[in-house]
């Protein structure tokens, strides 16, 4: 990370004055990881962070805005359409139902949104291919094949100048062993450093009560065990696969559960969050004087 834009030290003045910095922008060019647990506040903690460093909200990239982006561009750019097809693989010319050209796992799937999808794209199934299927997943929420994830990623990497040449948070991967090895693999490809990961930690109890407390459809106590018991198994040693090649000082172990409550015993959410953010910019190691900040500026 580039020298911050703000005094370097306050040696140099007299005890009594207080430095406020008003504004903090970091220059450079690089990553920042962003991983830990469902419900632990990855996306809330890289908003914070991004306001804070001055970082665009353009730059905070998490997995879905990356699926997000290269539908769009599948649909504007038509030599990235066919890249995306020569390249990574996910073809905008092969039938989804091909047995040749997809896994029976992802057959399987796609067989029981059949109706859903010739509805969604007025078309027959047969005229469905693999960059349909991606697109229909990445609308209605559904996963998607593994392997798709990995050669999006790599494509977001490998054809977003803007990344090579500033700083940015990736919010929520890698989450497999695989993923973080090939995302080693195209980070150093493309000569893209990483800044620090940036691990943030919560019990299962924590996790499933914060959580539970979104009132979403989806967040039931039994499929919430299941993202616990997917982080434990697949993302955690994921991190730990970064720490041996990364070496343990670029890997940042954060207490994501740091809570602020009001006079009245209730939570006080932003104060919370701001706590973690601290915690995260420190880890960054950025000069200790601008923690002495108002939070109300976070």
């Amino acid at each position: 990370m580039d020298e911050i834009e703000a005094l370097n030290s306050k040696k140099d003045f007299d005890s009594d004055i207080r430095i406020i910095v008003e504004t903090v922008r970091v220059e450079g060019r690089g990553v920042i990881l962003l991983t830990g647990p469902s419900s632990c506040g990855k996306g809330e903690i890289a908003k914070a962070l991004c306001k804070f460093l001055s970082i665009p909200k353009e730059r905070h990239l998490s997995m879905g805005e990356i699926l997000r982006r290269t539908i769009i561009k599948a649909k504007e750019d038509m030599s990235f359409k066919n890249k995306l097809s020569q390249e990574y693989g996910i073809c905008y010319n092969n039938p989804i139902l091909d047995l040749n050209k997809n896994k029976p796992e992802t057959i399987k799937k796609v067989e029981s949104y059949i109706s859903e999808l010739e509805e969604f794209f007025n078309k027959s199934i047969n005229e469905i291919s693999q960059l349909d299927w991606l697109e229909f997943c990445v609308n209605k929420g559904l996963l998607i094949p593994d392997e798709w994830t990995e050669q999006i990623m790599d494509a977001a990497m490998e054809n977003s100048i803007e990344l090579h040449k500033n700083i940015f948070i990736l919010d929520g991967y890698p989450r497999t062993v695989t993923a973080a090895k090939k995302l080693l693999e195209t980070l150093n490809k493309t000569d893209i450093p990483i800044i620090k990961v940036l691990h943030l930690s919560i019990t299962k109890h924590e996790m499933i009560s914060r959580a539970l407390n979104r009132k979403r459809d989806d967040d039931t106590t039994a499929s919430l065990e299941r993202r616990y018991n997917f982080y434990v198994d697949k993302v955690q040693p994921s991190i730990d696969y970064l720490k041996e090649k990364l070496g343990v000082s670029r890997v940042a172990l954060i207490d994501a559960h740091q809570p602020v409550f009001n006079v009245d015993r209730t939570l006080n959410v932003d104060a919370s969050i701001n706590n973690v953010v601290l915690s995260a910019i420190q880890s960054l190691g950025l000069p200790s004087y601008l923690l002495d900040l108002d939070m109300e500026k976070l």
